[in-house]
């Protein structure tokens, strides 16, 4: 087991890097750096590089709508090279309101882009010419749909490593058994431990058995909030509002993937009250529906 810490997105990223810095010295692991609308991961990740010696670091995550494969893959490579060879390339396919409303570009066919995504980045750090020939990459691009001038290109770098590892954050059935097959980790969230069996385990199950035994075991990355202190009661709180969050306000109705998930570890009615509370604009009340037993599964 490895202890990681997720640095916030929403601001004081300094301070944030201070106190990784600092905890590097105590024996943490790993530092994992979010992209969504907000500052961009990579500049921060190599702020990252170039302030710690030790620590692992993450993206977690890139959405793979937001750069071609072949810069998904240069920014791996260049990430982890000024970082000396600390780095992991966390992958995700974010959701529709982030993708279409912020990017402007269609979310569609999640699974086949993050198969063929994965596929480039890795011909691309073995240095292959890259000629990749699929259902939603095509690389070069055909002389039909461009110029005719588009040939195979080879990175000019040799990267540190490569094999950069890869993490696919995934959620939904078919999901989470594309990690299981072809990423180096996977990244769940709200992970239960005493749940994730009957979750997931038929979907790790599917995807292992077609697993190449050169990828090893599927690592498991995974964010657990925590709070010290001496009234675990009041603690519990804390967690409410995150959770609420994510079920409540991160996707439409009929669309968010972690309500989704809420509903699939048994809260149905929960999941929807959260939901139907939190985009009526009742961000406390939704907070206040988070059923302890979820909260306290998750100190």
């Amino acid at each position: 087991m490895r202890i990681g810490i997720q640095a916030s997105y929403s601001g004081g990223f300094q301070e944030t890097a201070a106190e990784i810095r600092d905890l590097e010295s105590a024996g943490l692991d790993l530092a994992a750096v979010a992209e969504v609308y907000t500052f961009d991961a990579v500049s921060q990740l190599g702020y990252l590089a170039a302030v710690t010696e030790r620590v692992e670091l993450l993206s977690a995550i890139f959405p793979i709508y937001s750069r071609t494969p072949a810069l998904t893959a240069m920014t791996a490579a260049g990430l982890d090279f000024v970082s000396g060879g600390r780095f992991t390339l966390g992958l995700g396919a974010s959701g529709p309101q982030v993708i279409e409303g912020w990017h402007g570009v269609p979310y569609d066919a999640p699974l086949q882009r993050t198969r063929e995504v994965v596929e480039i980045c890795r011909q691309v750090w073995r240095r292959e010419r890259l000629d990749h020939q699929g259902k939603k990459y095509t690389v070069p691009l055909p002389p039909e749909q461009g110029t005719g001038l588009g040939k195979p290109l080879k990175l000019i770098n040799t990267p540190v490593r490569d094999r950069i590892p890869v993490m696919l954050a995934a959620l939904g059935p078919k999901n989470v058994e594309l990690a299981a097959e072809i990423a180096d980790a996977w990244e769940p969230i709200f992970f239960v431990p005493e749940k994730a069996a009957s979750v997931w385990g038929d979907s790790l199950s599917a995807g292992k058995a077609r697993r190449d035994a050169a990828l090893g075991d599927l690592q498991v990355i995974t964010g657990v909030p925590v709070a010290i202190g001496d009234d675990v009661e009041s603690l519990l709180e804390f967690v409410r509002p995150a959770l609420a969050l994510y079920i409540g306000g991160m996707g439409a109705r009929g669309k968010n993937f972690y309500n989704d998930l809420a509903v699939r570890y048994g809260y149905e009615a929960e999941a929807k009250t959260i939901q139907d509370l939190y985009l009526d604009g009742k961000k406390d009340e939704a907070a206040a529906a988070v059923p302890s037993s979820w909260s306290r599964r998750r100190r």
